[in-house]
Formats: C-alpha cells, sequence, structure tokens
C-alpha cells in the first residue's frame, strides 16, 4: 500500500465526516427538512463522491518531503 494511498485514506474519513455534517445541517436546518428520509442516501453519496478526489488531492501535499524539497507556497499551485 503506498503512501499516498495511507494518508489518503485517513484524510478522506475527516474530510467525509466534515462534508457529511455540512450537507446534514443543510438538509435539517431548511424547508427540506420534510424530506429528509429521501434526501439523507443522496447527502451520503454526495459526500463520498467529493471527498474521494479531494483526498487523493490533498495526500501529496501533506507529505514533508514535498515541502522540503518545493516549499511552501510552490506546493500549494
Amino acid at each position: 500500500m503506498s503512501i499516498r494511498l495511507q494518508i489518503a485514506a485517513m484524510l478522506f474519513l475527516m474530510i467525509q465526516a466534515v462534508l457529511f455534517f455540512t450537507g446534514l445541517l443543510l438538509v435539517l436546518l431548511t424547508p427540506l427538512s420534510r424530506e429528509a428520509l429521501e434526501l439523507m442516501p443522496w447527502v451520503v453519496g454526495g459526500t463520498i463522491f467529493v471527498s474521494l478526489p479531494l483526498s487523493w488531492w490533498l495526500a501529496p501535499r501533506l507529505r514533508a518531503r514535498t515541502w522540503r524539497r518545493h516549499g511552501t507556497l510552490e506546493v500549494l499551485k
């Protein structure tokens, strides 16, 4: 298992939690709460769909070797 995959897996859990909580609040605190039972599977699926590529994109940026080689501002470009 590659280091990038390991970092991405840990990031995925955190990103998924934050996005799910945001989606949950969006559904429950708006007039959409009447359809909450129908919308919750969509919230879960949508957050998974967004969390996977986002965690894969962020994983290399969390490696110390990358920061030492390229500097702090170059990695974020």
